[in-house]
C-alpha cells in the first residue's frame, strides 16, 4: 500500500516540475497579448467625445440649424481637441508618432488651415459686428444709405465663409503613405483617432460656415447655384442656422412705424447676441486647435 502509494505521489510531482519548467514560457506568452492593450482612459474618453460629434454631424442633415446646436457642437469639439492634447502628451503617443514624421508633417498642415481658417473667421465677424452695430443707430435714424452698407457686409461674409469651406474639404483629401501602416494596435490606434479627430473637426467646421454663408447670402440664388450648392451641402445647411436669417426687412425704413422699428430694433439685438456667441465660443475652438497644433509640433521637435 505504502509502494502504491509512492509511485502516485511521483507521477503528480514530474508533472509539477514540468509546469514549473513551462511558467516563464507561460507568462510571457501572457505578457505577449496584453502588450496591445495599453489603452489609456483618454482614448477610451475622446472616443466617446468623436462619438459625440459624429452623432451631432449626422443628425444636423435632418433637423435645422440652430444657434444652440451649432453652439453645443463648437463645445463639444473645443472639449475634443483638448483631450486630444492630453494624448498628445501621453509617453505611447509620443513612442507611436516618434516614427511616424511624414504623418506629423502632414497633420501640421491640416492643423494649419484649421487654424487659419478660424482665424480668418475670427476677423469677419469681428468687421460684421462692427457694421451691425451701425447699421442699429442707421435705424433708429431711419438712414437707409448704412443699412445698405450693412447687407453689403454681410454678403461678403457669406462669399469668405464659402471660399473657407473649399480650403477645408482638401483637409481629409490626403492619402496616408503605406510606409505608416503597423503592426501594433496601440500605435494604430493612436492613429486612427487622430484621423477621427481631423474628420469630425472638418465637418462641424464646414457645418458652420456653410450654415452662416447661407443665412447671410441672397436669396435670389440661380437654380444652376441651388443645385450647385446642394451637391456639397446638406438641405439645412442650405437653409442656414435659423436666428441668423433676417425676418425683418431692412428696406423703406422711412415708412415704417415706430412700433415697426421697435421690432426691427429687437430683432437686430437678438441677431447681435447670437453673432457675440458664435464668436465666443469659435475663439475657443480657435485657441484649443492652435494648441493641438503646438502639440503635434512638440512631437515632431522630440522626434529629431
Amino acid at each position: 500500500m505504502v509502494g502504491v502509494f509512492r509511485r502516485s505521489l511521483s507521477f503528480p510531482n514530474k508533472n509539477l516540475n514540468r509546469s514549473s519548467q513551462n511558467k516563464p514560457h507561460i507568462s510571457h506568452h501572457i505578457r505577449s497579448i496584453s502588450l496591445p492593450c495599453r489603452s489609456h482612459p483618454l482614448i477610451s474618453q475622446i472616443k466617446d467625445e468623436i462619438t459625440d460629434l459624429t452623432l451631432w454631424v449626422s443628425t444636423s442633415k435632418s433637423t435645422p440649424q440652430t444657434f444652440t446646436n451649432i453652439s453645443h457642437a463648437l463645445t463639444l469639439l473645443k472639449d475634443t481637441h483638448e483631450t486630444l492634447q492630453h494624448i498628445l502628451h501621453l509617453p505611447q503617443t509620443l513612442e507611436s508618432l516618434r516614427s511616424h514624421p511624414l504623418l506629423v508633417e502632414n497633420l501640421l498642415e491640416d492643423f494649419l488651415r484649421f487654424v487659419d481658417a478660424y482665424g480668418m473667421f475670427q476677423t469677419s465677424i469681428l468687421s460684421l459686428k462692427e457694421q451691425h452695430s451701425s447699421a442699429q443707430i442707421a435705424i433708429r435714424k431711419r438712414n437707409e444709405s448704412k443699412v445698405v452698407a450693412y447687407a453689403k457686409a454681410k454678403k461678403k461674409m457669406a462669399n469668405e465663409m464659402q471660399r473657407l469651406v473649399c480650403g477645408l474639404r482638401r483637409v481629409t483629401q490626403r492619402q496616408q503613405p503605406k510606409v505608416l501602416i503597423s503592426t501594433f494596435v496601440t500605435d494604430a490606434e493612436v492613429r486612427h483617432v487622430i484621423a477621427d479627430v481631423m474628420s469630425v473637426t472638418m465637418s462641424v467646421s464646414v457645418a458652420l460656415f456653410n450654415g452662416i454663408a447661407m443665412s447671410f447670402s441672397s436669396r435670389r440664388l440661380s437654380l444652376a447655384q441651388m443645385v450647385k450648392l446642394s451637391r456639397k451641402s446638406a438641405k439645412n445647411e442650405l437653409e442656414g442656422i435659423e436666428e441668423l436669417r433676417e425676418q425683418e426687412s431692412l428696406r423703406n425704413l422711412k415708412k415704417k412705424g415706430d412700433e415697426e422699428i421697435r421690432t426691427v430694433l429687437k430683432r437686430m439685438r437678438d441677431l447681435e447676441e447670437c453673432i457675440c456667441g458664435i464668436e465666443s465660443v469659435c475663439d475657443k475652438v480657435f485657441r484649443a486647435l492652435i494648441n493641438s497644433r503646438v502639440a503635434l509640433l512638440n512631437t515632431l521637435t522630440l522626434t529629431h
